[in-house]
């Protein structure tokens, strides 16, 4: 239980360094946003608690997939958060990753990558 505890506060840290990152400054907060930490979190959190390699490695690599239909979100929200407010281009920008999501889905699936 101490483990589980000391994983969910180390995890929760960093989502407050970030928030408190991009209230001084919207571009230290925005790359400190754009770093990886949760995925390299979760793959030291999978590497300590002994998952197999490939497990992962699978993490990495699904990781890369599900990270590319979220880029677009980027680009939208601010556009939308001028003319519509937060929560509704909250909304719009997850409905636009979900139909990104099923696009690339559908693209690579093509290609032999399976993300459904």
């Amino acid at each position: 239980m101490p483990w589980l505890i000391s994983k969910y506060l180390i995890t929760a840290a960093v989502v407050v360094v970030v928030s408190e990152a991009a209230k001084r400054s919207d571009k230290l907060g925005g790359f400190i946003a754009a770093l990886p930490l949760v995925t390299v979190l979760t793959l030291i959190w999978l590497y300590v608690e002994n998952q197999p390699q490939e497990k992962i490695a699978n993490h990495a690599w699904y990781t890369f997939w599900y990270v590319l239909p979220t880029l677009p979100m980027f680009l939208a929200f601010p556009a939308l958060l001028t003319k519509i407010g937060f929560w509704p281009a909250l909304g719009a920008c997850a409905l636009i990753t979900v139909l990104c999501f099923g696009l690339l889905a559908a693209v690579v699936q093509k290609y032999g990558i399976q993300l459904l």
